[in-house]
């Protein structure tokens, strides 16, 4: 099935993009903010992986690894553990501060964990609905492109904001 393979190569491109982004940026780099109110490259990362997390863990129907592999305690985010960043303010934005090393390992658990539930589907596996409050119900197939389209658009949020860093 060639499913699996263009998601996995995907996934692999968002944790190149996002190592490309984070690489060699210091903790103040990481949580600059345009304007001091958009999001900042590291809340950028923490929250597509959390998002990927929370999403692709419903649906394999596992723990999110953000928990079950300790990120929550090492983040020490100061946030509930079921937060992925929805709705946040610049309140919550600002809270998020990480260095790139422990935001890549996160991301990188993530996709692995993601990567080997995609291994386990069939064909008729990505038509099984998954969340009936949309019309049309969404299943797990379009559940997992948008979870990858919602990681490309952050990391390329993240590299935006990296690129006014040589402005700033």
């Amino acid at each position: 099935m060639i499913a699996p393979t263009l998601l996995s190569d995907a996934l692999d491109r968002v944790i190149e993009s996002t190592d490309d982004v984070v690489d060699g940026l210091d903790s103040e780099q990481l949580t600059y903010r345009p304007l001091d109110r958009g999001n900042s490259i590291a809340w950028l990362v923490w929250h597509m992986a959390r998002v990927a997390d929370d999403h692709i863990g419903a649906m394999a129907e596992r723990e999110q690894r953000w928990t079950v592999n300790g990120w929550m305690s090492r983040f020490n985010l100061r946030l509930p553990s079921t937060d992925t960043g929805f709705g946040h303010g610049h309140r919550e934005v600002s809270k998020v501060v990480a260095p790139g090393p422990l935001l890549l390992g996160y991301l990188t658990d993530v996709t692995t964990a993601t990567q080997d539930y995609l291994r386990t589907l069939k064909a008729p596996d990505y038509e099984r609905v998954v969340d009936t409050a949309w019309d049309p119900p969404v299943t797990l197939g379009v559940r997992i492109v948008s979870v990858v389209n919602d990681m490309t658009q952050h990391v390329g949020q993240a590299a935006y904001v990296k690129g006014l860093l040589d402005v700033v």
